[in-house]
């Protein structure tokens, strides 16, 4: 056989070499670009190149169908029919599939299906290096260090079935992540960027921001746990929100497993959950947080479902104007549970609120309050509550009368997204935002920052 090299290609060699009842295969082309600096100056950048490979099996039997899912990277030609048909054993030797529902199909192909994956490289980075050069010179000069990384990645997917879909979607994912110290490494400042192409950041303005903040924390403030007025900025709003829509699965609700469960059966859907009109929303064709309109599932699981792979989707509101409108469902989740076909959407956004900056924010305060950087070490504490505890990191400032007068110590918090919306007294302008604690797994995210009346400090931490 010759060699097959081209990603679609790839996916029309394995979908040949079926012998079961069906056939998913999902390419993967990834590529990455990376900068990494410390104590104002580069360390280390790099570039990658790689593709893995996922081929889902069905088997019809008399008990329904069963699925075989088995992925390997740095596929080649030799290793395709290895890779069919130990996926197409998998599926033999496994029972009927819970989740089994008949493939996508008449879904119209990507009109770029054959062309070749797009790419990233340190071209990426052709405007911004210079500009973070600059950034290290004036740091020196203001003797604080700056230290952080860069990351773009693009990865090309080409989705083929034996049911005819064949679908591709390119993905970009650039984050910037901009740590600054004093030089005696007492006070930290952390700042973050989500992008698509390194153009619409400004390492300038992030140190000039963080240089603001190494200067607020040469007044140093111990204050006791308790319940405080908190200002969250859209990073940490994100990270709590993300956590939310992750645990909004529609099955797990009607089974009475989460906090958008009723006593006694049912779902919270239609529940007004906030006082102000806040709409959270997904949408796969957000300006600047594009994206892939159709599902791209490598495995089962309670949110999603290899059999729904290519599966168009629509934008969705799952808080419209402060009302739970909808909770995340499968094609397998919606006939158990009745609820609408809703699966989930790479990004998430929160609008409705107001127009003002977390700066105009703060200078509205009266009275005293918290000003947040970021939240950390997030962690699950009751599903039936969605109670999530966690750290503040890298700076938590006292704020009074509209002014930041110095940092205080940091805190370890308790507190539940779905109880914070009901609490928020008001939410500022949305931004894209980066999410601090889940900027692994999920960078597309625009969101307000939200004004808590009395955030709960549950204790104090040592952290920084």
């Amino acid at each position: 056989m010759s060699r097959v090299s081209k990603p679609y290609e790839i996916v029309e060699r394995a979908l040949e070499l079926s012998t079961t009842d069906g056939l998913v295969v999902i390419a993967d082309e990834h590529s990455s670009a990376n900068l990494r600096w410390a104590g104002n100056a580069l360390t280390t950048n790099g570039v990658t190149r790689g593709r893995t490979l996922t081929v889902i099996a069905t088997v019809d039997g008399a008990e329904g169908t069963a699925s075989g899912v088995v992925s390997r990277s740095a596929v080649t030609a030799d290793d395709l029919e290895p890779l069919v048909r130990a996926a197409e054993a998998a599926a033999r030797g496994a029972g009927p599939a819970e989740d089994a529902q008949p493939l996508v199909s008449g879904v119209p192909a990507s009109p770029d299906f054959t062309d070749a994956p797009a790419e990233t490289g340190s071209e990426v980075f052709a405007d911004f290096a210079p500009a973070l050069g600059d950034a290290f010179a004036r740091a020196r000069d203001g003797g604080r260090e700056l230290y952080g990384f860069a990351n773009h990645e693009l990865t090309s997917t080409y989705v083929g079935t034996t049911t005819g879909l064949r679908l591709r979607h390119d993905q970009p994912n650039g984050t910037l992540e901009l740590n600054a110290k004093s030089p005696d490494r007492t006070r930290s400042a952390w700042a973050g960027r989500a992008t698509r192409d390194f153009k619409d950041v400004d390492p300038a303005a992030m140190d000039a921001e963080l240089a603001q903040r190494l200067r607020w924390a040469e007044r140093r403030i111990e204050l006791p746990a308790g319940r405080y007025e908190t200002l969250l900025p859209p990073t940490a709003v994100a990270d709590l929100l993300i956590y939310q829509l992750w645990s909004s699965t529609a099955r797990d609700a009607v089974e009475g497993r989460t906090v958008f469960s009723t006593p006694g059966g049912g779902t919270r859907l239609g529940e007004q959950l906030a006082p102000l009109p806040l709409t959270l929303r997904s949408d796969p064709h957000a300006p600047g947080l594009e994206s892939a309109p159709f599902v791209i599932a490598h495995s089962s699981g309670d949110s999603g479902s290899v059999f729904d792979n290519g599966l168009p989707l629509a934008p969705t509101d799952w808080v419209r104007e402060g009302k739970l409108e909808r909770l995340t469902t499968t094609r397998h989740a919606a006939g158990l549970t009745g609820l609408p076909v809703a699966p989930g959407i790479d990004n998430l956004l929160l609008e409705g609120g107001g127009e003002k900056s977390l700066e105009e924010m703060v200078a509205a305060t009266s009275g005293r309050a918290l000003l947040l950087t970021c939240l950390w070490y997030i962690r699950e504490v009751d599903p039936a509550t969605l109670l999530l505890t966690g750290l503040t990191r890298d700076g938590v400032y006292l704020v009074e009368d509209g002014e930041v007068v110095g940092e205080v110590n940091n805190f370890r918090f308790n507190e539940s997204p779905v109880d914070l919306l009901s609490r928020a007294s008001e939410a500022g302008r949305t931004e894209k935002t980066l999410p601090r604690e889940w900027g692994d797994w999920f960078t597309r995210a625009a969101m307000p920052a939200l004004r808590i009346p009395d955030f709960n400090m549950s204790s104090v931490s040592p952290g920084v």
